[in-house]
């Protein structure tokens, strides 16, 4: 397999004395696990539908909130 890479990319990649089929296998294995763990929650998703129902606005709503406090918790602790 050939891999391509943009000048820019492979210049820094070169620059920094990277090991490029390493990096390459790391993001490869990282991507597969993203996407089976997108089907498995997709899958949870379809699976707790079919027993409780669609949401309704309010709870997408509140579910909205939820996530947002989360999102917002996790990106101060981050920052600070």
């Amino acid at each position: 397999m050939q891999v391509y890479l943009p000048e820019d990319l492979y210049d820094l990649v070169k620059k920094r004395q990277l090991p490029a089929s390493e990096l390459l296998q790391k993001a490869v294995r990282a991507e597969l696990r993203r996407l089976d763990l997108l089907a498995e929650s997709n899958k949870y998703i379809a699976e707790l539908m079919s027993q409780v129902g669609r949401p309704n606005a309010a709870e997408r709503s509140r579910a909205g909130a939820v996530a947002g406090r989360i999102a917002r918790r996790a990106a101060r602790r981050k920052a600070g």
